[in-house]
């Protein structure tokens, strides 16, 4: 995309800066904020790999300004469902979901700065951190971007309490100017000062988390085009890990070639590092380390990625290392993996209840039950999400029941590894349900080697 034209030609001098009338200065932020704007990752958009990777695949752009106003319509019908007058969000998930624009996500989701606030019957207003207003313009649904009052620690220190007074008269004042007389808000995330001082200020405060996830729980057609495009991406770094794996190169070098080719395509993060080989993969959740794969090991992972449009490509994949012919453990244990995976996918139907899902589905044999994973079922969108469905024998009183609808997407998980055992197998698929049945959207072959007889 070319530089937006203006006094901010790549020949311009800006300094020294001499401050002119108030209307210069109000010309030279409007026109640094436009240019700042047009030149947006997300306005550049994702590059030529990407985009021919998902030519070759023919998956079509999705039409972005669509999705956006059905996810704030899916917010909103929530808030009305709960006579709610609006939802403050700090999770960078949830503010991605709203408005579409991203800053530092990793950072603000451990330093509550970047907050939005999502009125029923009003407007969007994003509070971002100092100077970053242009972050957020080409989203089309932010009606106001204000400074963010911090006060965390970082920020406030000992005068945490004075901060929060501020902080808190404004959320107040969007409420009493667009709740319509309802004081009642959520809250996704909120640490304890600001939750009492908002309650000393009379707003009732509710789950946000609720309400988000409920929103986020049914994908429209260009969510899912934009994670269809997702999982090409993730699948296309994946190839080119398993390309690089060979005897000698250690866990950590081979898991960065998972890293690079999710940034090269304009991914985003990974949430985890889980992946191990030979030894490690007994039991799971070893995350990777400096140990050099040796010839024959197993390699297993979890991609749990973050990529082009901020969604999740949640897939898990064994491998062999090296030449060598399998051993006839490694494909007992893989074969029991892929068996699990393709009948507890069949069973993803519509209106099955997530009850049902979990007494129906296969389990591992009893050696390898005891190091089960943790899940069977989970949905995913922009990360892990709503619901979770546990094993049958780790259901209890305070698990939630539900049903499959058209518009969810779920991975189905398995990690099959003998209890004392030396290694083990993780697989993953992630999966749309539709009208009729089920889609499998994630396409990496299985290990071939590790299936033959």
């Amino acid at each position: 995309m070319d530089t937006p034209k203006g006094n901010f030609g790549r020949h311009r001098k800006i300094l020294p800066f001499e401050p002119g009338s108030a209307d210069d200065l109000e010309a030279l932020r409007r026109q640094s904020r436009e240019k700042a704007a047009g030149l947006n990752q997300h306005v550049l958009g994702y590059g030529a790999l990407a985009q021919s990777e998902w030519a070759a695949s023919g998956i079509a752009a999705p039409d972005l300004p669509m999705m956006r106003r059905y996810r704030l319509d899916r917010i909103r019908a929530e808030l009305r469902k709960r006579d709610l007058a609006g939802v403050l969000l700090y999770d960078p998930v949830n503010i991605r979901y709203a408005t579409d624009s991203t800053n530092m996500q990793l950072w603000v989701a451990h330093n509550p700065t970047r907050h939005c606030f999502v009125a029923t019957e009003g407007p969007v207003v994003l509070f971002d951190y100092f100077s970053c207003e242009h972050l957020s313009d080409h989203s089309g649904v932010v009606d106001e971007v204000r400074p963010a009052v911090s006060w965390m620690y970082l920020y406030s220190g000992e005068l945490t309490d004075k901060k929060v007074r501020r902080w808190a008269s404004g959320i107040v004042d969007l409420v009493r100017e667009h709740g319509g007389g309802n004081r009642r808000i959520a809250i996704d995330h909120i640490n304890p000062e600001g939750l009492a001082e908002l309650e000393r200020l009379e707003i009732d405060v509710h789950s946000g988390e609720a309400v988000m996830e409920n929103a986020r729980l049914i994908k429209s057609p260009d969510e899912l085009l934009a994670m269809r495009r997702a999982i090409v991406a993730c699948e296309a770094a994946m190839k080119e890990m398993h390309t690089a794996l060979k005897p000698g190169i250690s866990e950590n070098e081979l898991w960065a070639e998972l890293h690079r080719g999710n940034i090269a395509r304009g991914g985003e993060w990974i949430e985890t590092r889980l992946l191990s080989s030979g030894p490690r993969t007994n039991p799971w959740f070893q995350e990777c380390s400096s140990r050099v794969i040796e010839d024959g090991d197993l390699v297993a992972f979890d991609t749990d990625l973050i990529g082009p449009y901020g969604f999740c490509a949640d897939l898990s994949r064994t491998w062999l290392c090296g030449d060598r012919r399998p051993t006839n453990e490694q494909r007992d244990l893989y074969r029991i993996a892929a068996e699990q995976i393709a009948y507890n996918l069949d069973l993803m139907q519509p209106s099955i209840s997530f009850r049902d899902l979990s007494v129906r589905s296969k389990v591992p044999p009893a050696d390898c039950f005891p190091t089960r994973y943790g899940v069977l079922y989970h949905g995913v969108g922009l990360a892990d999400e709503y619901p979770t469905l546990p094993h049958a024998a780790d259901w209890t009183d305070d698990t939630p029941d539900g049903v499959l609808e058209p518009g969810m997407v779920l991975c189905v998980e398995s990690y099959i590894g003998r209890l004392g055992g030396r290694e083990g197998v993780k697989i993953e698929e992630q999966v749309l349900i539709t009208e009729t049945g089920n889609e499998q959207l994630s396409t990496y072959p299985l290990e071939q080697a590790l299936l033959a007889g």
